[in-house]
């Protein structure tokens, strides 16, 4: 009896751990306006379940150079939606100021029953947030 309860314990795991690594990695957006404008918005998913968040903005030449951090935990409750938490007393401090508790994002990818060539990138769509500029984020996956 021990055996079989360790055996699905580790198959379990294993699993689980397969299933966190399709969403791990980098997911970046950047988008150029005014010539010499830019905001980039990157987003990297541990597997471990830890993620920091990088904010860079750049209006124009008369403009100075913002940056915007954030970091927390993330979780899959539901088939391709992840929850971000920020614990709010050891998640803040003066360097990461952004609170992504409450923030949602639903994975997407080319279905695999899709036979077509069309071409889908891995992406994260954000649906719902407290940071109010954050819905409606697409970060494609690098």
């Amino acid at each position: 009896m021990k055996k079989a309860l360790l055996f699905f314990v580790v198959i379990f795991s294993i699993n689980l751990h397969a299933q966190t690594n399709k969403y791990t990695g980098t997911y970046k957006a950047v988008h150029n306006f005014n010539e010499s404008g830019v905001i980039e918005y990157t987003l990297v998913l541990g597997s471990n379940g830890t993620f920091t968040f990088h904010n860079y903005r750049k209006i124009s030449l008369k403009n100075p150079e913002e940056n915007s951090y954030g970091k927390g935990t993330w979780k899959i409750e539901k088939d391709n939606t992840l929850y971000f938490y920020t614990k709010v007393n050891s998640g803040l401090d003066d360097k990461y100021t952004l609170d992504f508790t409450n923030t949602k994002a639903r994975y997407h990818t080319k279905s695999p029953r899709d036979k077509s060539d069309k071409m889908v990138k891995n992406h994260l769509r954000f649906y719902d947030s407290e940071i109010p500029w954050v819905k409606g984020w697409k970060l494609f996956k690098i």
